[in-house]
């Protein structure tokens, strides 16, 4: 797998500046759930790192991973194809059937990887339906899905689990896991809490044109009159 650093990065648009980022990093494993207001610039953040829109400066690498400069090295079986998935809020999916959909790049030796694949998200007795016949919350399991098929090195989330009910969520919260436990790196955007981002090891804020790394909120309860007459 591969480790992304990021320096001296920043985006404007005309005379408005959105961010700047001195140094950002993204090792194999990590979880990350980016917040922000709307408009900060999170999911332009995301499509950056992504590769698929150009900052208006500085340096974005890709590092190999000990793991993988090894396996480079011996001319092994590379631990990981290294590819970067974006999931906007409203995924692409292809013109066909659900299975047509998470075989895409797949071949066909990984024939029980798909079926794994329908089985985790919940998709295995829609897989002859076409697509255009999904809930919204079976075409984010399902893009999903493809990605967890597709084995990324970097998984990007934009808004994933926004208007999902908790089945969706929960089914899309493990299939990320899995990721992470085979070493993918995923970054989270979400205005809401839910299972997903409460996996996340890292929090990202990103307001006033910064980018914050701070740790899990605690919520604390406020003690009640109750509590008062218990200890008294």
């Amino acid at each position: 797998m591969l480790t992304l650093h990021a320096r001296n990065l920043h985006m404007q648009f005309g005379e408005r500046p959105l961010f700047y980022i001195p140094e950002l990093i993204i090792a194999p494993g990590d979880a990350i759930w980016l917040r922000g207001a709307n408009g900060v610039g999170k999911t332009t953040l995301l499509k950056i790192l992504a590769g698929l829109q150009r900052p208006s400066g500085g340096e974005l690498s890709n590092r190999p991973s000990l793991l993988l400069a090894l396996a480079r090295r011996f001319g092994l079986r590379q631990p990981g194809p290294g590819r970067v998935i974006y999931l906007h809020q409203s995924p692409y999916l292809f013109d066909g059937t659900v299975r047509d959909n998470l075989a895409w790049g797949l071949k066909q030796r990984h024939h029980r990887r798909l079926i794994d694949a329908l089985r985790r998200a919940d998709l295995e007795h829609l897989a002859a339906e076409h697509v255009s016949l999904l809930s919204g919350g079976e075409r984010q399991r399902l893009a999903l899905a493809r990605a967890w098929v597709l084995q990324p090195a970097y998984l990007l989330l934009d808004e994933p689990t926004a208007n999902l009910d908790s089945h969706s969520i929960a089914l899309m919260a493990d299939l990320a896991q899995d990721l992470g436990e085979q070493g993918c790196a995923r970054v989270v955007t979400s205005h809401q809490e839910n299972l997903l981002t409460a996996r996340c090891q890292r929090h990202w804020l990103l307001q006033h044109s910064q980018l914050v790394e701070n740790g899990p909120l605690t919520l604390y309860r406020m003690p009640t009159r109750e509590d008062h007459v218990q200890h008294a």
